[in-house]
């Protein structure tokens, strides 16, 4: 089954055309990686891709909903109810703690429910630093932070930008596992990166050039 379908997308800023004639499937339960050099349409394309943007021509096909018709106010009923967004930048609160960090995404999508947030901060490893801020957090445990409150209201799709980014390469390995189970798990990732080996474990890699696809990889 398929979770997401770009038919045609173009985005334009000016004169400068970001993204050119993009066609791209991913089924449920995928995981993808994009890939491709600064200025190739990795961030235009998530940011449509996330409910954050829209693109200047095409559709996109989002759980059988065809969000690039949406307004902005259903884009961000959408983007809050069915994806789970991690970014490099970690976008903590920080005078809330960890557990509050997760418990203040619940607050826009239903209900806080500490219970259910410090089971997505268990899922992560970081129970037992559920009452510390983010300052007294390394960035490997804040990133993993940013994964549970993606977690926390169950999306359709976990899309997460340059993940592994700001860390070193014991904290990236441990966040690609958490990936690695929650795709286990049945999760849809999509994963936008430079690195090679944060992509390696994907099932498919779809590398941009120019806002064009220049070709698209699968795993094996």
């Amino acid at each position: 089954m398929d979770l997401l379908e770009l038919k045609n997308i173009s985005k334009t800023y000016g004169n400068l055309d970001a993204l050119k004639h993009i066609d791209l499937t991913v089924r449920q339960g995928e995981w993808l990686a994009i890939m491709g050099p600064s200025g190739s349409g990795k961030t235009t394309m998530m940011n449509i891709i996330g409910c954050m943007d829209k693109p200047s021509s095409g559709s996109v096909f989002l759980d059988g909903v065809n969000i690039s018709k949406e307004s902005a106010k259903n884009l961000t009923t959408t983007r809050r109810d069915k994806i789970g967004l991690i970014f490099q930048q970690f976008h903590l609160v920080n005078y809330l703690t960890a557990l509050e960090n997760v418990m203040v995404a619940q607050y826009y999508h239903s209900l806080p429910d500490e219970k259910e947030a410090l089971e997505a901060l268990d899922r992560v490893g970081l129970s037992g630093r559920a009452k510390h801020l983010p300052s007294q957090l390394s960035g490997g445990e804040q990133q993993r932070v940013c994964i549970a409150r993606a977690l926390i209201n169950y999306p359709k799709l976990i899309l997460a930008d340059e993940p592994t980014g700001n860390l070193d390469e014991a904290n990236e390995s441990i966040v690609i596992d958490i990936f690695k189970k929650l795709h286990a798990e049945g999760s849809t990732i999509i994963v936008v990166t430079h690195d090679p080996e944060v992509a390696e474990d994907a099932e498919r890699t779809v590398v941009l050039e120019h806002g064009k696809i220049a070709r698209i990889a699968n795993k094996g």
